[in-house]
């Protein structure tokens, strides 16, 4: 009898641990929010059983206060979400490490002084750049101010540079990203223009690209850029698209030697790419955006050979845009929303948010996109060959950073707080 139940319990532990199993296996499948614009670096998830409906009472799991003023997006490495911050006048700057579970502060620390801040535009701050972070390690980026490479359990600084100039005139935007053993960095500004890559695990210079580039103007205001480089491979070959101010350059992302670059008019690009396979799409900044599809197996300039087709109408400066089955989807500065082919570059449908704006970039997970705007909506609607909105989710303060997302929760930054939103039959 007391070997049958024995074995009874026994049945019961496997099959509790085959459960749980199962259940990180198939959380497992979508990796960590772990830079700008997610894990696959397009502003996409694969996670289901995300939240509609929200409000400053409803699906709220936490809220907690971030000081400072900063712009950074939220970045989320298993139960720890991190972010940057500063003073409103730039002359510390810090990280915050809050838990995932609790929403309670788990490090806050400054990581750097700044005798002299460069001045900014009003609507950007000095900690902007977000952080990548992967297990065990979370690289800070506060352009020309310095980067810095932290430990994930005690937020000690393992290595830091501050010796790479640049004025980046109106504040930085570029955020880190990684490839391989590299952390790569880009220095777009008034006086300097460059690529840098560390080794990630020493912070010692790697290689280092001054853009090659036909800026036609010797007026630093545009030269500056903002955007954050994507890695695709194309036919075999690894590249790093780097947008800036007047050209998109591809470069050999391992010896920053050039492949092939494109030049449009504008400046102050913003956009982080996105790639199909086939072509990748570039939003050019500000000067009026536009949006170029380009064939990335070119060699030299490609201007007039690789160049597929130009949108010039409702293209944001600002907020990046989303590639879903075909379609991209975007939202521009001035809140009207957009749907294109990507084949064509033909406008499928227009659709104006009411008295909104936007800086932060739209996302797409579970079937839906999700815009939050500077005025504290966020607004989520389906994509497809029409404009569907599902919810306009209002919250106190306006959003400038783009969410992640974690698991079946949404982190959302505001001007003064962090929130973690999922609807409560997913909380446990």
């Amino acid at each position: 009898m007391a070997a049958i139940k024995i074995r009874s319990l026994f049945s019961a532990f496997c099959l509790f641990a085959a459960m749980i199993f199962t259940a990180s296996f198939a959380t497992a499948d979508e990796p960590y929010w772990n830079q700008f614009r997610g894990p696959h670096a397009d502003g996409s998830s694969k996670a289901t059983g995300l939240p509609v409906k929200w409000s400053e009472k409803e699906n709220i799991v936490w809220k907690t206060p971030v000081h400072g003023r900063a712009w950074s997006s939220p970045v989320v490495w298993k139960d720890q979400v991190w972010v940057t911050t500063s003073t409103k006048d730039g002359k510390e700057l810090g990280v915050v490490c809050v838990d995932f579970n609790t929403g309670k502060i788990l490090i806050d620390k400054k990581i750097f002084d700044v005798e002299k801040p460069q001045y900014i535009d009003p609507s950007n701050s000095h900690a902007s750049s977000t952080p990548i972070i992967e297990e065990g390690r979370i690289y800070v980026h506060y352009g020309a101010y310095g980067t810095a490479c932290l430990d994930t359990k005690t937020g000690d600084v393992l290595w830091s540079r501050r010796d790479y100039p640049c004025n980046h005139w109106r504040g930085a935007g570029s955020s880190p990203i990684i490839y391989q053993n590299l952390l790569i960095l880009q220095f777009d500004g008034y006086d300097y223009q460059y690529v840098v890559a560390l080794d990630k695990a020493t912070g010692k210079e790697v290689w280092k690209k001054d853009r090659n580039i036909e800026y036609g103007t010797k007026n630093g205001d545009f030269k500056k850029a903002f955007a954050t480089p994507r890695i695709i491979e194309h036919d075999g070959r690894v590249q790093l698209i780097s947008p800036a101010a007047k050209a998109t350059v591809s470069y050999n992302p391992l010896t920053g030697d050039e492949y092939w670059k494109f030049y449009y008019p504008q400046h102050s690009a913003a956009n982080r790419p996105l790639y199909d396979g086939e072509k990748i799409y570039v939003g050019t900044g500000f000067g009026k955006a536009h949006l170029y599809a380009v064939s990335p197996d070119g060699k030299g300039d490609v201007t007039k050979t690789h160049v597929k087709w130009i949108e010039q109408k409702g293209i944001p400066s600002k907020p990046s845009q989303l590639l879903i089955d075909g379609l991209l989807f975007m939202v521009d500065d001035k809140g009207i929303a957009s749907c294109l082919d990507s084949k064509t570059g033909k406008l499928i449908w227009k659709e104006r948010m009411d008295r909104s704006s936007f800086s932060a970039s739209p996302i797409f997970a579970d079937g839906k996109i999700y815009a939050p705007d500077r005025e504290g909506v966020t607004r989520v609607f389906v994509p497809g060959k029409e404009y569907k909105e599902l919810a306009a989710n209002k919250l106190e303060e306006g959003c400038v950073a783009s969410l992640a997302i974690a698991g079946k929760s949404i982190i959302l930054r505001t001007e003064h707080f962090l929130y973690r939103i999922e609807a409560p039959s997913q909380q446990k």
